[in-house]
């Protein structure tokens, strides 16, 4: 995970694309269908050993977690010839930390949370933007018909609703990857134990690696 986290740093700071941060999840629904998306990794924590991602609870993704938390993560940075694969249990975050992040965003994006159904059908962009502003007024918030700006005289406050919050991906096996010439590539896995030890976390146990052939 220190690795995975410098390299995670390096893409950064050389700002290798727009979102260095983006990854890979996939997820299995409860009829073991497959699925995966593009999310952006929002804190990486070394120890004990996860990192977190934020969603809307009643979206595609959730539903998934919801019914097989076992999920993995991909990281590919195509500039530096690196990738980082993770695999374990997503598990909610502690609403603290979702409370925290959630009141450290735009204002646009907190009115968004309150405001999109997530992965739920609608009509048009026209009914969406339509919702958007309803939600907004609902909410207490004064904003322009395109939803770009306020149009009121102050900043409003915007509680984290219910069903928007935190997942945190616990690393139960973590694969470091380095492309190499003539496809030899450098290919090293690790896998440890995770006991469940709340709701939020887990006790970790001693990661044991070994090289992997490319």
């Amino acid at each position: 995970m220190h690795w995975a986290s410098a390299w995670l740093q390096e893409a950064t700071r050389q700002e290798v694309r727009r979102n260095p941060n983006a990854m890979t999840l996939s997820t299995v629904d409860a009829a073991a269908k497959p699925s995966s998306r593009v999310v952006l990794c929002k804190a990486f924590i070394t120890d004990p050993g996860y990192v977190v991602l934020y969603t809307n609870y009643k979206s595609r993704k959730a539903a998934d977690i919801e019914a097989n938390p076992a999920v993995a993560i991909t990281f590919h940075w195509d500039a530096l010839g690196r990738q980082v694969r993770i695999e374990g249990p997503a598990v909610r975050s502690p609403d603290a930390e979702s409370d925290a992040y959630f009141a450290s965003r735009h204002w646009g994006s907190q009115v968004g949370a309150w405001a999109s159904d997530q992965s739920y059908a609608i009509d048009s962009r026209a009914a969406l933007m339509q919702q958007l502003r309803e939600r907004a007024r609902d909410l207490g918030v004064s904003v322009s018909d395109d939803m770009q700006s306020l149009t009121g005289d102050r900043q409003p406050t915007i509680p984290r609703p219910e069903h928007w919050g935190g997942f945190r991906i616990w690393a139960e096996a973590v694969e470091l990857w380095i492309e190499g010439a003539d496809r030899i590539h450098e290919r090293a896995r690790w896998t440890r134990n995770l006991r469940p030890e709340s709701k939020h976390a887990f006790a970790v146990g001693a990661w044991h690696g070994q090289r992997l052939q490319p």
